[in-house]
């Protein structure tokens, strides 16, 4: 199948991210290279953008997908949290504009033998990266019920998380659990019928959970957030495009820290801190228009947040 992705917010965070056609761009979520393809419409022959992924499905999607580009394009295989080493390698010392997409890729959830899908079968592995040695069976098989109920409960905001967690230690020492579809199916025999008939799949917030402790993706965000600051020029955005709510929380903590002057005790007559603003925030979060969601329901939790350097 074809690397599939429709970009969320794709026109607001253009809008938002170019303020020089010239400019070094770097898209640290290529994915099937959306964002990347609409940006080098944007820019001139002088410009550059910098793709990242750890996909290496996505990276050649994207990679195809910019082979008309007019500007200068380099991808690269990488997390973003690796940005610093990245723009060093490339002789960049700073750069005009970052996006990052945090949202997992159509092609990602439609892909049953990626398993990151709990609609369809296929195995427990939900690796961005498939050449990391953690995958979903580990943490379903190996982690202890207590470490499960932490994860789920944490990244998936799930209110049953006891009971999944014991449901999962209960089926799996009757033997191994193999299969998404299997794991859908604990799950949902572990969430009373009343709850199971509201709100989202019932299984949603628990392959979440799982997705995000394979792939560490609360862990590395706000380092990435502050390294992509530290590395824009004076009048370079960053573009932050959320999908649920531990992730935008943590963009929101991070760049109003960034965002923050004097942090001195508010008592103190004068400031003694010389602490400075690094970003200011350009504007409160974009929500995706109802042409949007109506073209793409998936887009109904993505929130822009979007910074620029002082």
């Amino acid at each position: 199948m074809d690397f599939e992705h429709v970009s969320v917010l794709l026109a607001e965070t253009l809008d938002a991210l170019v303020t020089n056609p010239e400019g070094i761009y770097v898209d640290c979520t290529l994915g099937g290279g959306g964002h990347a393809s609409a940006l080098a419409a944007r820019l001139n022959s002088d410009g550059w953008i910098i793709g990242l992924d750890q996909d290496p499905a996505a990276l050649a999607a994207g990679k195809e997908r910019l082979q008309q580009a007019r500007c200068r394009v380099d991808v690269v295989h990488s997390n973003f949290q690796h940005f610093t080493r990245v723009l060093d390698e490339l002789g960049i010392d700073k750069v005009d504009g970052a996006i990052f997409d945090l949202g997992v890729s159509s092609h990602q959830l439609d892909i049953a033998e990626r398993g990151f899908s709990y609609m369809q079968e296929g195995p427990l592995d939900m690796r961005m990266n498939p050449a990391q040695k953690l995958s979903a069976y580990e943490v379903v098989n190996e982690y202890k019920e207590e470490e499960l109920v932490k994860i789920i409960f944490g990244y998936g905001e799930e209110r049953w998380a006891k009971r999944i967690a014991r449901g999962i230690v209960q089926a799996r020492a009757v033997g191994p659990i193999q299969s998404t579809t299997e794991l859908t199916e604990i799950i949902k025999r572990c969430i009373p019928a009343a709850a199971r008939r509201e709100g989202p799949h019932p299984a949603k917030r628990t392959f979440q959970a799982i997705r995000i402790e394979v792939n560490n993706e609360l862990g590395i965000l706000r380092d990435a957030f502050m390294a992509v600051v530290d590395r824009l020029k004076v009048g370079g955005r960053i573009c932050i495009i959320t999908f649920h709510s531990l992730e935008d929380r943590i963009a929101k903590k991070t760049l109003q820290e960034l965002a923050k002057g004097c942090i001195c005790p508010r008592d103190f007559p004068v400031c003694v801190c010389n602490n400075t603003p690094n970003i200011k925030i350009v504007s409160k979060p974009v929500a995706p228009s109802p042409a949007e969601l109506e073209v793409n329901p998936r887009s109904r939790s993505a929130k822009l947040r979007v910074a620029e350097k002082l």
